[in-house]
């Protein structure tokens, strides 16, 4: 229904993906979750995947810094917490935060939506 041609490889992916609660993974993640299910599958077709799923709606992108990108199975209007010490992403509802005064968009465009990652680290004594 995505408009994606159900492959082999993306089927199973698909279903390591969506089969539980919304969560964030990284490509390594899923690559390391696929090698545990036995879904021989390279890093390079899991980012394909991965981007061709975000493409299509599936999922969204949550870029931590010019490096690390998670995937997030929820596609709904919120934003994150990116937790530094953990590596892990963790998500903050929308109305926790609220964003005034957006710039126009250059000519002929439309703000789509705004991401908003708060890096957090543990306080050390």
């Amino acid at each position: 229904m995505a408009g994606l041609r159900p492959t082999r490889q993306r089927v199973a992916l698909a279903e390591l993906l969506f089969a539980g609660a919304h969560r964030h993974v990284s490509a390594e993640q899923l690559h390391a979750e696929a090698a545990s299910a036995r879904v021989n599958v390279s890093l390079a077709t899991i980012y394909n995947s991965l981007h061709q799923f975000r493409e299509a709606g599936l999922l969204r992108e949550v870029a931590v810094d010019a490096s690390r990108s998670y995937f997030d199975t929820d596609t709904s209007d919120h934003h994150h917490f990116y937790l530094e010490d953990e590596q892990r992403v963790i998500d903050i509802p929308a109305s926790s935060i609220v964003i005034q005064n957006l710039p126009e968009p250059p000519r002929g465009m439309n703000i789509t939506h705004v991401d908003v990652v708060v890096r957090v680290r543990k306080v050390r004594s």
